[in-house]
């Protein structure tokens, strides 16, 4: 199961790389040498590629760490750092030289795709359409050096000339904070209703026997807990009256199936006594498990033969509780104080069931994931601080990934997903998969030099839009495969990447693009350093002027 969370989550990482390096090769000069283009999309890129590969290595290496007491847990994030490492150096290089050989062939004027020269227009108009549409280049009715070739892609020329004029209509703006107001309100009620993943219903195949004894059972018996074995490992006075009040005592609260409680009645109905440990195991051999209805206690005691004498060493007895509906949680309850017990009395024993496999398991899930990603959410944030360009921009992305956080986190609740080590994950990966994403467009429109908000969130959506709508769009797409897999699991990272996917999707495409129109920061103070710097041109003007009026009165 991890294995395959692992191929989604990394193709997540890998393709934002490829699709964010390819924007930046389509964004060069194509009059210029393809070294230069090369080195011109690498310093595009590859910064903001670098930071963002980074934080994902320190999220999933502190998974990876000593800290993190689930193995599965563990495996999968020291899996994802090395993958991260595969994924950014195949980027730097083996990608690198492929825009390299692109660049040799477009600049030769050969194929892309066949190696072979480009025939020219006149010869390609003399052919049939479908030669024509495999020869084509697609410049051969526009400039061969043009200055921004980028501009013709369907899904840029999608975004300049209608998508970003109608997302900051100001007719539009209004519905959007609507918009906004509703996702919060559904993500703060989910975040209410958190439930942890102490269902063992999520780990089977969906249509398996298994899951129809569950259902039956939670249906009909859900008010009495797991049969709880309780197993002695050590040789007792059975006898003693002190050793029979403290059983009495471990047990108190349970409905108990136990060989000792029917042998102690069995004695006072037949009005016999055994005070010692010769007719205590003598009468329990010859007598009391002889009897048919009592046969089947033989397998609950383990006995030893020392020379003519016959010990105990060791016994079962077990035990059930009246629970309410919330049974797997008072169960987790009843294990956490049955456990404690193990180890301070007087009798040595153990308690299971196989249940409580699954218990441990969720119990560890909810508490130190929880706390991990916490902790690795506010490390993340702290060095984005350091890192950032603008202190705007950092708070922009903090407030972002927030909400997209806590988006994913109340509608995977609402869509009835449990806390469980897969949702724990998604949500780590969300972090940084809405880094990935927001980081850009907000960096690019704070640092913009445009006169107004509007046109810069224009400008950076421009610049970023294609490739996030690109590398979300092939991600999304690449999680329908896990719709036809039998498995809860399967279908709870599926719920769950689909949100991080749609959340990051809305807020990188419609929130913020209207959100940071009228809220900081603002553009003012570059109208006045272009105001600036055209006075101060201005007057250099005029001093060239004065200096040199004969040039003035030839011109």
């Amino acid at each position: 199961m991890l294995k395959y969370k692992l191929c989604f989550l990394i193709s997540g990482h890998g393709t934002k790389g490829v699709f964010e390096l390819l924007s930046g090769w389509r964004r060069t000069r194509e009059n210029l040498p393809f070294k230069d283009r090369v080195a011109d999309a690498y310093s595009d890129v590859m910064v903001s590629y670098t930071m963002t590969s980074s934080l994902y290595f320190i999220a999933f290496g502190m998974g990876a760490s000593p800290f993190t007491n689930i193995e599965a847990v563990k495996v999968f994030c020291q899996n994802m750092c090395v993958s991260i490492l595969l994924n950014y150096f195949y980027i730097f290089s083996f990608f690198g030289s492929c825009l390299v050989f692109a660049g040799q062939l477009e600049q030769n004027r050969y194929h892309s795709i066949f190696c072979c020269k480009i025939p020219s227009a006149e010869y390609l108009d003399r052919k049939p359409v479908w030669f024509q549409t495999m020869m084509n280049d697609g410049h051969q009715h526009t400039s061969h050096h043009e200055t921004n070739p980028y501009q013709h892609h369907f899904i840029q020329h999608f975004l300049r000339e209608h998508y970003n004029e109608w997302i900051t209509n100001i007719y539009v703006k209004p519905f959007v904070v609507i918009l906004y107001l509703i996702y919060a309100s559904f993500s703060f009620m989910g975040c209410l209703q958190i439930n942890d993943g102490a269902n063992i219903i999520n780990l089977l195949a969906s249509e398996s026997p298994s899951v129809s004894y569950a259902l039956i059972q939670q249906k009909y018996f859900s008010n009495y807990s797991p049969v709880i074995g309780f197993y002695i490992y050590e040789p007792l006075e059975y006898w003693n009256g002190t050793v029979q009040e403290d059983l009495k005592t471990l047990s108190q609260g349970f409905n108990t199936v136990s060989w000792i409680e029917q042998y102690y009645q069995y004695l006072r109905v037949s009005n016999i006594s055994a005070t010692n440990k010769s007719d205590f195991i003598s009468i329990l051999q010859s007598s009391f498990l002889k009897k048919p209805e009592f046969q089947h206690f033989k397998n609950d005691i383990i006995f030893s033969k020392a020379g003519d004498e016959n010990n105990i060493i060791a016994s079962r007895l077990y035990l059930v509780a009246r629970t309410s509906e919330n049974t797997q949680r008072e169960a987790v309850e009843l294990l956490e104080k049955l456990r404690p017990l193990s180890l301070i009395q007087s009798i040595k024993f153990i308690v299971f069931n196989p249940t409580f496999v699954f218990m441990d398991h969720y119990g560890l899930s909810v508490t130190m994931p929880v706390l991990i990603s916490g902790f690795g959410i506010l490390l993340v944030l702290i060095l984005t601080f350091f890192l950032v360009i603008h202190p705007l921009g950092n708070f922009w992305l903090i407030l972002s990934v927030t909400s997209i956080e806590l988006g994913v986190l109340g509608l995977m609740t609402l869509w009835n997903v449990d806390m469980d080590c897969i949702s724990i994950l998604c949500l780590i990966y969300t972090l940084n998969f809405a880094i990935d994403h927001c980081a850009p467009l907000l960096y690019t429109f704070v640092l913009a030099t445009e006169h107004t908000r509007t046109q810069c969130i224009k400008n950076s959506l421009q610049e970023h839009g294609t490739a996030i709508l690109q590398n979300v769009s092939s991600f999304l797409i690449g999680l329908v495969p896990l719709l036809f897999v039998p498995s809860n699991l399967t279908f709870t990272l599926f719920k769950c990447l689909l949100l991080a996917g749609s959340c990051t999707l809305l807020h990188c495409f419609v929130i913020l693009p209207v959100f940071l129109t009228f809220f900081p920061p603002s553009k003012k103070h570059h109208k006045k350093k272009k105001r600036a710097k055209r006075k101060e041109r201005e007057e250099i003007e005029c001093i060239e002027i004065q200096e040199n009026p004969d040039h003035v009165t030839a011109v």
